[in-house]
């Protein structure tokens, strides 16, 4: 397919997406697919009677619909495509054609509206067409649906049908299954900077390369956006006006500061940016930061802004940075229904800046690395007093065992075990069985529910029923994650199956402080085992999360501070 042309400028238009809109198949950037079915259609004379097409805004559904009535109109046609310079052509281009119809579904939805429209398809017209172009048809009343569909089921034989839409499968299957569906697809950064560079040289604008990539960029995809942000950016003349910056926004965010985070927003909102559109944004720089850490290729940013965002992505981390696209992507869901959309993003950055308000998975694991990342940069506190119900976190002292003396000679030796020491039936003391399951079971769980356990209490262990207690209603709740894989640890060390059983105590700590655990050799676990009890060991430590992952990755290591 040759190189596509550059749109020629439209009289007495200012706006440059209005300029400079494709008016020939041969002008359409990034619709490859859809100009080679279309304009192979119109050469061969193999036009259908109805077509939808569907896709982002600002991708050339309408365009090319019009662009499509011009080609089957037109009155020189070169090899299915529309010279753009004769009557015809000209009439569809300034709108005042007898051959098109347009109807825009989201304004006009009603079954009168398309009852008048289907009427005058019986009527003829100049041209060998007559063509409906029907604009958000998803927005039709079912009656108005119900009109249009059975003009679909037995059309003139003139008439042709383009109907175009965001959200294809809000349109009536029926009316689906009456049309050929192409579907439009969001433009790629460099066919758009392609389009914007030639758009520069046409049009004669003094811009330079940084400000056409900041136009590609907040285009996202849509030509019509890209084109419409190149406009703002020459008005204002300057970058930070044409879009908010979030770089004190994410400061506050990675230090964990909530009242940074609230003025940094409130600076935002009286600069005049709307909170939907604000979240829109950030989520927006944020999934660059996101793709930068994990699928470079894939980022749209550029230059300068690349690098920014990159120097972030270190400093959030991957888990942080798909915490914060998590969460305030549930707040833009909750927002379109809040009387005060404000306060539904605040208490989102609330969140993120202090995860012990969040009682999700990700906030636990959050908590617990920058619990573990303080652990080592200061002394540990004094311990605090004793507590009725320990935390699982917490060390287990096991009973010393006194030393056996060498067997006497010609004695016989004892007689093996037929089974290992941990593999013995249940039995033992409430505390002993509690030190069994923090020593032998939970290391054997998920990570997932290695984090939620150690919010966790173990209020009574009969071997036969496990009552663990946490602090809050939302943390019972996550709990259901982790059945299935806690109950199967409980079953492969005790051999029977034990109950478990949930219960919330408010006034529990939220999270268990951290103990220090003495400087050690780490050993890799053998096969059947996660936690190794040597006999010098001084004490049964539980290991947390992050000592479980670094025993693993570099077994042998030792622990120097």
């Amino acid at each position: 397919m040759a190189d596509p042309q550059t749109p020629t400028s439209l009289d007495g238009v200012t706006a440059l997406y209005r300029r400079f809109r494709p008016g020939r198949f041969a002008e359409l950037r990034g619709q490859d697919h859809v100009v080679r079915a279309l304009q192979g259609a119109t050469r061969n004379n193999r036009v259908v009677h109805a077509y939808l097409f569907s896709g982002p805004r600002g991708t050339g559904k309408t365009t090319t619909a019009r662009i499509l009535a011009k080609a089957l109109n037109c009155e020189h046609p070169v090899d299915g495509d529309a010279c753009n310079v004769c009557a015809s052509c000209v009439a569809i281009t300034k709108g005042s054609s007898l051959d098109v119809v347009e109807l825009d579904a989201a304004s006009n939805n009603g079954v009168d509206d398309v009852r008048e429209i289907t009427a005058g398809a019986w009527h003829g017209t100049p041209g060998r067409w007559k063509v409906y172009i029907v604009d958000e048809v998803h927005q039709l009343s079912k009656s108005a649906s119900a009109a249009l569909l059975k003009t679909l089921e037995e059309p003139p034989s003139h008439v042709i049908f383009v109907l175009a839409t965001t959200d294809p499968h809000k349109v009536l299957p029926t009316i689906r299954s009456r049309t050929q569906h192409l579907e439009f697809r969001l433009i790629a950064g460099d066919t758009l900077s392609t389009l914007l560079h030639d758009v520069q040289g046409a049009a004669g604008l003094d811009v330079d390369d940084g400000t056409i990539e900041a136009a590609v960029r907040l285009g996202r995809g849509s030509a019509r956006d890209a084109l419409s942000a190149l406009d703002q950016l020459i008005a204002t003349g300057s970058l930070v006006d044409a879009q908010p910056r979030f770089d004190e926004l994410l400061g506050a965010l990675e230090r964990g500061d909530t009242a940074a985070a609230i003025r940094s927003l409130a600076l935002l909102l009286r600069e005049g940016w709307d909170p939907e559109q604000l979240a829109e944004s950030f989520v927006s720089d944020v999934r660059q930061i996101f793709l930068l850490q994990v699928a470079p290729d894939v980022a749209d940013a550029v230059d300068v802004d690349r690098q920014r965002l990159v120097e972030w992505g270190t400093q959030l981390g991957l888990a942080r940075t798909v915490r914060i696209l998590e969460t305030v992507g549930r707040a833009m869901r909750e927002m379109k229904s809040a009387p005060d959309k404000v306060v539904v993003l605040e208490v989102a950055l609330v969140r993120l800046a202090r995860p012990d308000l969040d009682h999700t998975i990700e906030a636990l694991d959050e908590r617990l690395t920058r619990l573990e990342r303080g652990a080592t940069r200061a002394p540990a506190p004094a311990p605090a007093p004793a507590a009725a119900l320990p935390p699982i976190g917490a060390v287990a002292t096991p009973p010393k065992r006194e030393p056996v003396a060498a067997p006497v000679p010609d004695t016989p030796a004892a007689p093996e075990p037929t089974a290992p020491e941990d593999r013995a039936p249940v039995s033992g003391s409430d505390d002993e069985l509690r030190d069994r399951f923090i020593a032998k079971v939970v290391p054997r769980t998920s990570r997932a529910a290695q984090l939620l356990l150690r919010s966790a209490h173990v209020r009574s262990f009969d071997g036969s029923r496990l009552v663990l207690v946490v602090p809050t209603e939302e943390l019972r709740e996550n709990t259901e994650r982790i059945k299935q894989g806690l109950r199967g640890a409980l079953e492969h060390e005790f051999h029977a199956p034990v109950d478990v059983v949930w219960e919330v105590d408010p006034s529990l700590p939220a999270t268990p402080a951290p103990r220090p655990t003495p400087s050690r050799p780490r050993t890799p676990a053998p096969p059947d085992e996660d936690v190794v009890v040597n006999d010098d060991d001084p004490v049964v430590v539980v290991d947390s999360v992050a000592d479980h992952l670094i025993t693993e990755m570099f077994p042998g290591a030792e622990e120097i501070s």
